[in-house]
């Protein structure tokens, strides 16, 4: 059998690091969601750029991800992105924006810090919309979404529930060091 203080420190935890969008930005995609005809409209408060998935990690390595996060975004410009187009994957319908070289390395940089490596050598600014399980291949008129500037960072622990995931921000840094 094995004792409570046991489990407790190796909990696993489920983790991701995501640049979160401005509000006014979050309102704008939002609106727009309600109009898409098929699938699963991702929650307003799950989007994001996904910087880096972490996946299972222990309780005890929540203070270096932490440390990792303080100091790549203290050694980040607030990035601005402006919307390219809709795209769809097997599984999941995506707004795709305008590449930032300072997001890009903020990206691989974490990857790289956290992972051991970079999952690729490109990153992809997109937040994830919709998700389904067979592609609805829509053609939606994109939002009117000018382009914008994110200037805070997070780690999230993602709970996967029935109804979906539940993203649920850990801590929360400004870019830019500020």
């Amino acid at each position: 059998m094995t004792s409570a203080a046991k489990v407790e420190c190796d909990e696993q935890r489920r983790l991701f690091l995501g640049l979160r969008l401005p509000e006014d930005a979050v309102d704008v995609v939002a609106a727009w969601q309600a109009g898409l005809e098929r699938g699963r409209v991702v929650p307003r408060d799950n989007l994001h750029f996904t910087l880096a998935f972490l996946g299972r990690q222990p309780r005890s390595r929540l203070d270096e991800v932490f440390d990792a996060l303080r100091r790549r975004c203290a050694e980040t410009t607030p990035p601005v992105f402006g919307l390219e187009r809709y795209r769809e994957t097997r599984s999941v319908g995506m707004l795709v924006f305008t590449q930032d070289v300072g997001a890009e390395r903020l990206a691989l940089r974490l990857q790289e810090d956290l992972l051991g490596r970079a999952e690729r050598d490109s990153w992809l600014p997109h937040v994830t919309v919709l998700r389904f399980r067979e592609r609805p291949r829509l053609r939606p008129a994109l939002p009117e979404l000018e382009p914008f500037v994110t200037s805070e960072a997070a780690a999230y622990l993602s709970v996967l529930r029935p109804t979906g995931a539940e993203y649920v921000v850990l801590e929360s840094v400004r870019l830019g060091g500020k």
